[in-house]
């Protein structure tokens, strides 16, 4: 079998794209910068069964989906052209999007500082004997790392902070990095935004545990009910609020005026005789009080055998 064209490349990964469209509902943008071959296929491997992973050009996985849209009227797909911006590919799922992005997390490998990269996390050297001959203190002398000479070695008297995030690595940071066998950075394919069915959200979204949610809507809840009762708009969880306040109206026009309905009468005939509150009271009062006797009685029989062992004994107070 010959060697296919570039247009017949073009043409099977339109295809390879368009089916994995119409079979795959979730979809994961990962940028995949620094990102060898070889891991890639480790991947590919660890997501095998459930998920697919394609790369490609920009240019061409925009065309190919907008043409798909057309083509299927699935004008949803759509919000993906926007999120092909950089070194990017697409994760197709039908697994759980936690699980896949916490499996895409796993395939990390560390890297060294190479000149001209843009540091991704502070880079911080740290003390100790660096195994490196005296010769070799001019790499740091120019990075002003302070150092001291220990049994014929170079030895790093204090933590030191090489590289800032977002700085570019020097010729020298790499160079003494590279001596000291320290690979600072770590790669991997990293989740930017997912696509479900349509929806396109942050991958911080699916962190998200039941018990947020709860809070988060429960919050939402509060407030939309405070903003009704404040503006004498009736909501589903203001209406609760909304009635209790009407009550309590209702009820105190009531007990001021000769106006009278059921629940009002109990009132009534509480604030008319308030004796009637004590005796609503006396049986608490009487089962709280009976407890602290008993327990006091219990605590009387415990000790009394006590008592009676040391006088069998024949033990007095000053014998």
């Amino acid at each position: 079998m010959g060697k296919l064209s570039k247009a017949e490349k073009k043409i099977n990964y339109d295809a390879k794209l368009c089916k994995h469209l119409d079979e795959y509902g979730q979809i994961l943008i990962v940028a995949a910068d620094n990102v060898g071959s070889n891991q890639l296929q480790n991947i590919r491997q660890g997501l095998r069964g459930h998920s697919v992973v394609l790369m490609g050009k920009n240019t061409m996985m925009k065309r190919s989906i907008k043409i798909h849209a057309e083509k299927t009227r699935n004008d949803a797909i759509l919000n993906l052209v926007p999120l092909l911006v950089g070194n990017v590919g697409l994760i197709f799922t039908k697994g759980d999007l936690k699980e896949v992005k916490e499996e895409v997390a796993k395939y990390k490998v560390g890297a060294p500082a190479r000149v001209g990269l843009v540091a991704p996390v502070d880079v911080v050297v740290p003390p100790g004997n660096t195994g490196l001959d005296p010769s070799q203190t001019s790499f740091f002398q120019v990075l002003n790392i302070p150092t001291k000479i220990n049994k014929g070695t170079v030895e790093i008297i204090t933590p030191v902070e090489l590289i800032k995030k977002g700085d570019k690595v020097g010729s020298s940071e790499a160079a003494l990095l590279s001596k000291l066998a320290i690979r600072p950075f770590s790669y991997g394919l990293v989740v930017q935004m997912v696509y479900d069915n349509g929806s396109v959200f942050s991958p911080e979204v699916l962190d998200l545990t039941e018990e947020d949610l709860a809070v988060k809507f429960a919050s939402s809840a509060s407030n939309v009910a405070a903003l009704a009762l404040a503006i004498s708009y009736p909501t589903v969880v203001a209406a609760p609020h909304m009635f209790l306040n009407a009550y309590k109206n209702v009820l105190a026009v009531a007990v001021a005026t000769e106006f009278s309905f059921p629940q009002a009468d109990k009132v009534k005939e509480y604030l008319k005789d308030p004796s009637k509150f004590a005796a609503l009271a006396a049986p608490a009062a009487a089962t709280g009080g009976a407890a602290a006797p008993a327990a006091a009685a219990k605590e009387a029989k415990k000790e009394e055998p006590a008592e009676e062992s040391d006088e069998d004994m024949g033990l007095g107070l000053f014998d």
